[in-house]
């Protein structure tokens, strides 16, 4: 995920990219700062550090959150959210320095104003992070206003759906061109048809959000953010008809891709089908792109190991000429298809350790 995602940001404009704790640090002018929200398929936030100072105790947390000048960012009337990482540090409790920031904020504002913003949990109009890594302590704004990943066709879901961002790293990957028509056998509620149709749409990954987190940047520019939107709405192509279908098993989750993916422009254009796998005939020279389930046991009780067992067969026997890639979230699976991968890439999201595999079948 780093090595994709450092290469989107580059292609993006950003400058002076290496890794960083969980994540990537780089440089960008504002519109690129912009851009890169708007944009990225692949970063969960895009965090603006303020100050980063020794920390080895939670009151001079406190004290230099407070003295830090949060009237360029903030008014009593706003509201604001703080979420924290801590690691390796003398300060052991990611909630308690999450608290302390908290307070340092408000009585920043009870001092002077005799007034403060609250607290808001679910969007808030600011998100600031702490992240103490060795006793050293960064205060960051998010630019992102909240996870990248919550692109807003999400209205409807199923249990376990698959991250978005792993979902855009996958067809990251494939990369689709539209020659080929894709199927996806195990859709869900559509998060790998929503990436896919964005992807190949050229629709930016932020193009139902609301609001960023940078519009309360001090020297944010409305008339260069509404530029940037306007340039990228202009790269916008439509789906070709007929090229993107989908199918599950679940009448709830194809119910809810079809709710999730008509928000998307040609969203409407994706066919979707209640249908197991072992019920379609064929499905030759296509690109296959699924996230099978991976769990210990089916809901008919039946074990795993056999369910991949009989998608090799549905491969082999009704896939001819056909490009698959898998998302398996249990690698140990892998064996079970019975077919030998053209290769395997490890790809860490959503709290899984899983691998995308492709087969050709010839």
């Amino acid at each position: 995920m780093e090595e994709l995602t450092a290469n989107e940001l580059a292609g993006l404009g950003a400058a002076n990219i290496h890794t960083a704790f969980r994540g990537l640090h780089f440089e960008a002018q504002m519109e690129t700062l912009y851009r890169i929200n708007y944009r990225s398929r692949l970063a969960s936030r895009v965090l603006a550090p303020l100050k980063t100072f020794l920390c080895h105790n939670t009151e001079y947390l406190y004290r230099q959150v407070k003295a830090l000048n949060w009237s360029s960012f903030l008014t009593p009337k706003h509201t604001f959210a703080v979420f924290s990482t801590v690691s390796h540090s003398a300060i052991k409790h990611s909630r308690y320095a999450a608290l302390c920031v908290k307070d340092g904020i408000a009585d920043h504002f009870r001092e002077r104003l005799n007034s403060r913003p609250n607290v808001l949990r679910e969007n808030p109009d600011l998100w600031i992070n702490v992240h103490i890594e060795n006793n050293v302590a960064a205060i960051s704004i998010d630019t992102s206003g909240g996870p990248l990943n919550r692109r807003g066709y999400r209205e409807e879901t199923v249990k376990a759906p698959m991250q978005e961002t792993l979902a855009a790293a996958v067809v990251r990957i494939v990369e689709w061109d539209g020659r080929r028509r894709l199927f996806d056998p195990f859709c869900g509620s559509g998060t790998l048809l929503a990436e896919v149709l964005m992807d190949y749409c050229k629709i930016p990954a932020g193009f139902l959000r609301s609001r960023f987190g940078f519009e309360y940047l001090p020297d944010f520019d409305k008339k260069l953010w509404h530029r940037v939107k306007e340039e990228e709405k202009r790269h916008i192509r439509p789906l070709p008809e007929s090229s993107v279908s989908g199918s599950d098993v679940s009448p709830a989750a194809i119910k809810a891709a079809s709710t999730n993916l008509k928000k998307i422009p040609f969203g409407d254009r994706i066919s979707l089908s209640t249908k197991n796998f072992h019920d379609i005939t064929s499905l030759e020279d296509a690109v296959i792109l699924c996230n099978p389930p991976h769990g210990i046991r089916l809901k008919d009780g039946n074990d795993i190991s056999i369910f991949y067992k009989d998608l090799g067969d549905f491969f082999k026997q009704r896939c001819k000429g056909s490009l698959i890639y898998l998302y398996v979230g249990n690698r140990e699976l892998i064996p079970h298809i019975g077919l030998k991968p053209s290769w395997k890439k490890a790809l860490f999201g959503g709290g899984l350790d899983g691998r995308l595999v492709k087969f050709e079948i010839y």
